[in-house]
């Protein structure tokens, strides 16, 4: 799929949080490539070229702050933002420890409010605005030992929804796309009959290439998806089906 191309689009301030690897990397080297000014909030390791990396912990409210006003002095006012990043701690439900559960919502869920609650100040001002929240197959679907991560990318559905509906009259969209199994290095870590299990699930019969997904955010971010606003767009080969 080529880049998207349409009259308001060069130039914006795209911010993804999680560039520094999987799919977030991809979606920050797709719209670097179409010629979006990228920017990206995470903790460690090396970006894609073109890409204004801020360190910071989307955990702390603070810290986020501190972050789009830096990015705002560089760049300007965020005009995309893509809710990537997330973390995993799997574990059966009746070992999971609190701190496991309330580990992974801080961060999947809570910060990707911290920073689309900070995103939406320009926005507002704006009045346009595109917001993508990455979820997964795992929040319609399940998965076992997964709890606390399915519950933290369930949520961001009915975040987005409510967004849509405080916003969707500002000329700012907030939707979800919800990846299945990509070939990722976390993917690559699973045990190869596992790996070969789920392959044997999926419709289409393999993983996505982080590139796949990278290119439903480029379209719901451009102009030609103004009038999609609450939509959960899976890109997981047909696993979850009817999900």
């Amino acid at each position: 799929m080529a880049p998207v191309e349409d009259s308001n689009k060069a130039g914006r301030v795209v911010l993804v949080t999680g560039a520094n690897r999987g799919i977030g990397r991809a979606i920050a080297e797709r719209f670097v490539a179409a010629g979006d000014r990228v920017a990206t909030i995470y903790r460690s390791g090396d970006l894609p070229d073109g890409v204004l990396g801020v360190v910071g912990d989307i955990r702390d409210t603070d810290a986020v702050d501190e972050a789009f006003s830096r990015i705002e002095a560089e760049l300007g006012p965020v005009e995309v933002l893509v809710a990537n990043a997330g973390v995993t701690r799997d574990q059966l439900l009746m070992r999971m420890s609190d701190e496991e559960f309330e580990s992974v919502v801080d961060v999947n869920l809570t910060g990707t409010f911290r920073c689309v609650r900070r995103a939406t100040k320009g926005m507002i001002r704006a009045r346009k605005g595109r917001i993508v929240l990455v979820s997964s197959v795992v929040g319609l679907f399940g998965g076992a030992g997964q709890v606390n991560y399915a519950a933290s990318k369930s949520g961001l559905i009915g975040m987005a929804r409510s967004i849509t509906r405080e916003l969707g009259g500002r000329g700012i969209t907030a939707n979800v796309v919800a990846p299945g199994f990509i070939d990722t290095a976390m993917t690559a870590e699973l045990p190869e009959e596992r790996q070969e299990a789920y392959r044997v699930a999926i419709p289409a019969g393999r993983f996505a290439q982080p590139e796949e997904v990278a290119g439903v955010v480029e379209f719901l971010a451009s102009d030609a998806a103004a009038y999609v606003n609450g939509a959960v767009i899976p890109v997981d080969g047909g696993l979850g089906m009817g999900h």
